[in-house]
């Protein structure tokens, strides 16, 4: 992958915008991951510059000539394949999936959806529209259970509940997020993630990354503001384990159609080491604690080479001239 690198023009990629910050949830993650690939891409040489989508019309990358875009943003309005779509009509190639994918990937109610029936491993799940409806998911799916967004990341609005007195504000936390809720069975076992580089058959998993955060907790904070939660990479899985997580997560790229970069969450559970998928990020963290940088070290390549690489590979839908300026 090393090698791909010497093959980069930087001045073939033309005049770059590092999409950042936005207006979902995740805002101050995504300042962070754009900050971090706009130093990456500016030291190697690229006409990069930082974009706030919450700050300026997007219009604004059609008229000061931009030539394809970095997309850093995370959660809604970025990485639902709404700012994908915008893009596809100003003609600017974008890093990433597009927009179906993208909209599916975000969804995590149609992600398992596909997954499941597409015969990949994915927790039982029940959608839920009232604190009611809530507790009867409880009760069908056992404890614990979470309860989340459907449409959010980051673990925001997110619930672990033990117990069916939580459940009406578990409800009421998660639709502070989303009008969409989704219980989730938790698997008892191991965290993982897996990211994975490149499109259709050329699309591989870097290793897998095994993560131990406080009490068994990777929340929010423990995601990006602490330093106790460990990370294992390489993971220290059997073989075998780590082979089958990387080829699940392949599958799990190419069924929904991803393209360019992604990193699924994948939990192992503890009395069969049986791998289920979680879900799947298609315009993942690019922080000093995120994991998809981490991956591509422990395979040779650095920060600044992911980031190129990434961009590199910016395309549209209908067309993959990004990939041909290269």
């Amino acid at each position: 992958m090393n090698n791909n690198m010497k093959n980069i023009d930087v001045h073939a990629l033309g005049k770059v915008a590092v999409l950042m910050g936005g207006r979902s949830s995740e805002r101050e993650v995504s300042l962070m991951s754009g900050q971090g690939v706009l130093n990456a891409l500016q030291s190697q040489g690229v006409d990069a510059y930082a974009f706030d989508p919450a700050e300026r019309d997007l219009s604004a990358l059609k008229t000061e000539g931009f030539d394809r875009c970095f997309i850093a943003l995370h959660g809604r309005f970025g990485e639902d394949g709404t700012v994908q779509g915008a893009l596809e009509l100003l003609g600017i190639p974008y890093t990433g999936s597009g927009v179906m994918a993208s909209s599916m990937a975000m969804d995590k109610v149609m992600t398992k959806r596909i997954w499941r029936f597409e015969g990949l491993p994915t927790p039982d799940w029940r959608m839920v529209a009232s604190a009611q409806e809530t507790s009867q998911a409880f009760a069908a799916l056992g404890a614990p259970m979470i309860v989340k967004p459907a449409r959010d990341g980051s673990s925001m609005g997110l619930t672990k509940v033990t117990d069916a007195q939580q459940c009406a504000e578990a409800y009421a936390l998660a639709a502070q997020y989303d009008d969409e809720v989704l219980c989730e069975q938790f698997i008892t076992g191991e965290e993982t993630t897996c990211a994975v580089l490149g499109t259709g058959a050329g699309a591989a998993a870097l290793p897998v990354i095994r993560i131990e955060a406080p009490d068994g907790n990777y929340d929010y904070q423990n995601k990006y503001f602490t330093d106790t939660t460990q990370y294992h990479c390489p993971s220290g899985l059997p073989a075998d384990e780590e082979t089958l997580i990387r080829n699940i997560v392949e599958k799990a790229f190419r069924t929904l159609g991803c393209r360019g970069w992604g990193r699924a969450d994948v939990i192992i559970r503890k009395e069969d080491r049986q791998p289920f998928l979680l879900e799947i990020n298609t315009s993942p963290g690019m922080t000093s604690h995120s994991l998809v940088p981490m991956a591509a070290r422990a395979q040779g390549m650095s920060y600044e080479q992911l980031c190129l690489t990434i961009l590199a590979a910016a395309s549209l839908d209908n067309t993959t001239s990004g990939e041909q300026a290269i």
